[in-house]
Order: structure tokens, then sequence, then C-alpha cells
């Protein structure tokens, strides 16, 4: 299988490098694209760096529109058989791919999540972070009739077709539990695998916040009844 790794970008300046480094380190991708999404700090100029480079793509947003814009641009350009979604802000550790991967190449998964709340070793803070974190997956579960541990992972692995017929809409951070409440309404097999979790916080450049929790509420609710 080709695997693509996407990674939604927007003013990561101080982690891109390093991020696409870690990447590079798995060899596993086949492909890695990157999908700048407006980015104002020096991030586009950075990716430059990479043009030339048969492995690393880059795809630029004009404006900033969202995570979920920028995942569904990476999904649209994407070649791979199974995509990666990753993260740049170092959060996430491609270390945790062969994990990911295992349930999809031992053909019992078509979507695999890494769970940060299974037991993996994680960096300990943001505690309200958490609970906001555990109540959406709670309520994820109650509405889908599920048993996921977490909802709101960004790490999310699955066959490309996945997503063909999902109808993504979500622009923003909604773009997580929309996709979760899709596939699991179409009852597609999901496996959860613990992984390295390494949070940073709103000093360091976290960019979710409370808005975006309400908005993840209001898309559980919403797709539990429409399409």
């Amino acid at each position: 299988m080709k695997i693509s790794v996407v990674i939604p970008v927007y003013n990561e300046i101080n982690t891109i490098h390093e991020i696409i480094r870690r990447v590079q380190a798995e060899k596993i991708a086949d492909e890695i694209l990157v999908v700048d999404d407006g980015s104002t700090d020096g991030t586009v100029q950075a990716l430059e760096l990479y043009h030339g480079n048969g492995l690393i793509r880059s795809i630029l947003h004009e404006q900033n529109q969202g995570k979920g814009a920028a995942i569904h641009t990476g999904i649209q350009h994407a070649c791979g058989d199974v995509l990666i979604i990753q993260d740049a802000d170092l959060e996430y550790n491609p270390r945790d791919y062969p994990a990911l991967l295992e349930p999809i190449h031992e053909g019992i998964a078509e979507v695999v999540y890494g769970s940060r709340f299974l037991g993996g070793p994680r960096r300990p803070t943001m505690f309200w972070h958490m609970v906001a974190n555990k109540m959406l997956t709670l309520m994820t579960n109650i509405l889908y009739n599920n048993i996921l541990t977490d909802m709101e992972t960004g790490y999310k692995v699955f066959r490309r077709e996945v997503v063909r017929d999902l109808n993504l809409k979500a622009k923003r951070f909604d773009f997580e539990p929309e996709f979760t409440a899709k596939i699991l309404k179409r009852k597609v097999r999901i496996y959860e695998v613990p992984i390295t979790f390494t949070p940073r916080d709103y000093e360091e450049g976290k960019k979710i916040g409370l808005r975006d929790a309400f908005q993840a509420v209001w898309t559980l609710i919403k797709y539990r009844f429409v399409d």
C-alpha cells in the first residue's frame, strides 16, 4: 500500500522542519503532503527549501481557512492508498506510524485512531483540556453507541476509499467530530491504538480553544440526525 502523510500547517515556523525530518526518518511515507493554510510567520518561505524534493509536496492556501479545510485539500491531492493525518506541532510522534498502520495492514480496520488515553507515554499537562476531550468523547459514545477513548485525536489513519463519499464539510477543528460521526454512522471498522503524546500549551502556540469545543458539541449532535 502506498502511504501519504498529510500535514496541515498554520504558522509553524518553529516546528515545520523538525516534523518533516521526523516523518522522513520513519521511511514509511511514499509522499509527504504539506498544506499551508495561509501562514504569515515565514512557514511558506521555509517550505521553499523542499521544492524539487520528490518525496515532499507543498500546497498553499492564499488565506487562512482552518485545519479542516487544509485536511480537505490534502485528501484531494494525496495519491496514497492509506492516509495519515499528521499535525505539525510536534504533539504527535511519527514513531507511532507502525502501530497505527498495523490494524489496516492486518485487514481488521479501515480507520485507526491514535488514542492519547490508552496508557501510552505522555507529558502530563493541561488538565481541563483533557477533561474537555473526555467529555466530547463520552458524548460521541452516547450518541453513536461506541466505546472510543479519544474522538478528538489528531492521529487519524484511514484507507482512501473511506472518505470517498463522506461529504466532509468542516473547515476548522470540527473536522474531528464530523469525521468521527460520519464513519460511526456508516459502521466503518475502526481501531484504536495507544500513542505517545507531548502536548503544548497556549503559550507554546496551541490553537484549539473553547469556541472549538462548543462547535464540536454542535457537530456531534447535528450529524447524529443528518448526513
